[in-house]
């Protein structure tokens, strides 16, 4: 596998980070660097555990995980979704919205990982240079993760309700593409 398609392997699963990262932003307001920061090395660190545990377990229990991880991402994203237009209807600020706690982070970083898993049991079969190939894409996912908090609290500031609204349509919107598209019934 050359560079240019690991790039592009890495950039591809580092999209459902980045849109969930572009929801925190909008739920952060005001960032500061930790705001970038965390989430980043979360979806990042993810990004290169999935894999690199995908590898180690290999086509053995490839047919188990194919066939679950759309639905597992699927519920993980709906549900956090449905609790950030849940948490936007509530007039409460207490800033649960954009908390960086770990028990917000772990599903996050969990949902958008799910496919990674998958994609680390092919590199067994194409014989990827795992290591490096892990932290390349955890690099990715990292500064493209920490960029999308950044671009969501641009637009979160101003519009704030709306934009937890729309980063939990968002998120419910990405949980159904990924089943839907696993399913067959839509190919993007």
């Amino acid at each position: 596998m050359s560079i240019f398609e690991l790039f592009l392997v890495a950039v591809g699963l580092s999209m459902d980070a980045f849109a969930v990262a572009v929801c925190k932003g909008l739920a952060a307001g005001k960032v500061r660097a930790r705001h970038m920061l965390i989430p980043g090395a979360w979806f990042g660190a993810f990004q290169a555990i999935m894999p690199l545990i995908g590898f180690f377990l290999g086509s053995r229990f490839e047919k188990y995980i194919v066939s679950v991880d759309h639905w597992i991402a699927f519920v993980l994203l709906a549900g956090i979704g449905a609790n950030m237009l849940r948490e936007a209807w509530k007039n409460d600020d207490s800033g649960e919205d954009g908390s960086l706690a770990w028990k917000v982070m772990l599903p996050m970083a969990l949902a958008t990982s799910i496919d990674a898993l998958a994609v680390g049991v092919t590199f067994g079969f194409l014989r990827v240079r795992i290591v490096p190939a892990v932290c390349f894409i955890g690099v990715v996912t990292f500064l493209l993760s920490a960029a999308g908090v950044k671009i969501g609290s641009i637009f979160g500031e101003r519009w704030r309700k709306g934009a937890q609204i729309a980063g939990g349509v968002i998120l419910i919107l990405l949980g159904l593409k990924i089943l839907l598209e696993h399913l067959g019934v839509i190919n993007f």
